[in-house]
């Protein structure tokens, strides 16, 4: 299969599902969907998977960035999800070493928490068992002054010990585009920005979907013989296209999370920390100059496309990391970027606090036969994924009398990028060939065993290996590659998912934001119109995160 993966392919993609069916058609690229359509290919289905948006550009690029086995759902008991997402740990630090990094978790103990030093062992020896202890390494009990140590900066009063665990930090929009295109890889017609708008049935099934080329401006009916949602915050809505009466599955709630400079933490790696606000477990992530604080949980009934961090959540994360870095004193105006997310949680008729609303999954089909996947986490996708396909298979079987696949090795087979074993080593090949050697370990970092691939771009030609602009470690040859390799097809897929530029550079990138725009719009063919308009979309955005942080007057 060619590795071009642009907006030629989109279009070429596109007219092929105008032009005949599918066997199976994924609404929704978030993670779950390009996981399904992914497990779906391999398997030799005929898959079809489309976002109304970019890939992971809603729930799935606007996480914590982990992938962990879930040590705080100990106190709720769901140790099963533990367990399984333990071993998913195993399996993505095995086929994306370059996107799913293993980091260990300093988890402080104060007099007074709410977790103390006992519960904190039992707990951390629970989480070693479940993960059959194969986790990178096993957990290890701190005393104060080793706390001191690993943490000068960690406020002193009360501190009484601690323990270091071992999780797993990812790239969450990069592992999303990854499985998008290794599902193209395995045959999967794949396309961004193609919304589904409502359904075609015939003798009370769904045999299609009305989808809007959002590109470029034209409509047609895709006709697919199995039809999932996959949509995640969206689930409920796309429900209702099939059944308009159909009674919510969902109880989103909101995450938000705040990037501030690292050095105004003063954190040497990453802690789990409990919130002295409201005891809620949280994380403090370093990544590389900036710190990442989060997250807040809290229920949200609006539009999903219009979540947004507020100021009262920023205040709330930012008193949070104050309480354990006194030091620090951060303020709102130190805040760099913030982000919000919806987790689509199952309602499930649980009450109360957020916190008790299960992390679990669920599979359901409408009357029509819209196949639906609703909950879980980014951990534990790729399961979800295969369980859906195994339905889908069973009813394609059902309809056609097709065989039934085996299960698709999904966890075997290396996500693009991931088919080296020894991220150093991949570094000195590329210093070898005169790439610097931060360059060289970013690139690997972002693109794994594709490094050499945009390096090579670089060295065609010199314009192409200068950075973006003074201070931004991006070179220009990666937007090209982006353009030609992960179908990024305007400057927002480019600052705030291929690269996280929104979220790191002190300003979003807007002083790079014309390179970008015009860099794609050279591979792209864009006449100054919808350049000017690609990057108007962006500034935008960067406008609106801007806004919802300023706090409102008083009155």
């Amino acid at each position: 299969m060619d590795s071009l993966f642009s907006a030629q392919t989109r279009r070429a993609d596109l007219d092929s599902l105008a032009a005949a069916p599918v066997d199976l058609l994924v609404i929704g690229g978030g993670i779950t969907g390009a996981g399904i359509a992914r497990d779906a290919a391999l398997r030799g289905i005929r898959t079809a998977l489309l976002d109304a948006g970019d890939f992971g550009g809603g729930t799935s690029s606007r996480s914590t960035r982990l992938v962990h086995g879930g040590l705080r759902y100990l106190e709720h008991g769901w140790l099963r999800l533990v367990f399984e997402a333990s071993r998913e740990r195993r399996v993505l630090l095995r086929i994306a070493p370059h996107l799913v990094r293993p980091m260990p978790f300093l988890f402080p103990v104060h007099a007074g928490g709410r977790v103390g030093r006992w519960r904190l062992a039992a707990g951390l020896w629970l989480y070693d068992l479940l993960s059959a202890f194969r986790n990178v390494h096993t957990h290890r009990t701190l005393s104060r002054r080793a706390v001191q140590k690993a943490e000068p900066q960690l406020r002193s009063r009360d501190l009484v010990g601690g323990a270091v665990y071992y999780d797993a930090y990812c790239n969450d929009a990069r592992l999303v585009l990854a499985n998008a295109r290794a599902a193209h890889r395995s045959g999967a017609l794949v396309a961004n920005y193609a919304a589904v708008r409502s359904f075609e049935k015939a003798d009370g099934q769904i045999r299609g979907a009305l989808v809007d080329d959002v590109l470029e401006g034209r409509r047609f009916t895709i006709h697919a013989r199995v039809i999932v949602n996959a949509t995640g915050p969206w689930t409920d809505a796309i429900r209702r296209l099939d059944e308009p009466d159909a009674q919510p599955l969902l109880r989103p709630t909101k995450g938000v999370h705040v990037a501030v400079p690292r050095q105004r933490v003063g954190n040497a790696g990453a802690l789990t920390i409990t919130s002295p606000v409201d005891g809620r477990v949280m994380f403090i992530l370093p990544s590389d100059e900036i710190t990442i604080i989060g997250t807040t949980d809290t229920d949200y009934a609006g539009d999903p496309a219009a979540v947004t961090p507020t100021a009262d959540d920023v205040t709330y994360l930012l008193r949070s990391a104050n309480a354990v870095f006194p030091d620090a004193r951060l303020a709102p105006q130190d805040v760099i970027a913030a982000w919000a997310g919806l987790r689509p949680l199952l309602k499930d008729g649980v009450e109360g606090t957020t916190a008790a609303v299960p992390r679990e999954h669920r599979i359901c089909e409408s009357a029509a036969g819209l196949l639906t996947i609703a909950g879980g986490k980014l951990t534990t996708y790729r399961v979800m994924a295969a369980e859906l396909v195994d339905v889908v298979a069973t009813k394609l079987h059902r309809i056609d009398g097709r065989p039934v696949p085996e299960r698709a090795p999904t966890d075997v087979e290396p996500l693009p990028g991931g088919e080296v074993a020894d991220l150093d080593l991949l570094v000195r090949e590329l210093v070898k060939e005169q790439v610097p050697a931060q360059v060289a370990r970013h690139l690997v970092n972002t693109y794994g065993s594709e490094a050499m691939a945009v390096a090579n771009l670089a060295a065609r030609d010199s314009a192409l290996a200068e950075p973006l602009g003074p201070g931004v470690p991006i070179l220009k040859a990666e937007v090209v590659h982006q353009a030609r390799r992960e179908m990024a097809v305007s400057v927002g897929d480019v600052m705030l998912r291929r690269t996280h530029l929104f979220h790191r550079h002190p300003s979003q990138g807007t002083e790079v934001t014309p390179v970008v725009a015009g860099l794609l719009a050279r591979e792209l063919d864009w006449d100054a119109a919808r350049e000017a308009a690609s990057l108007a979309g962006y500034l935008a955005e960067v406008q609106r995160m801007r806004q919802a942080l300023t706090p409102p007057p008083a009155s």
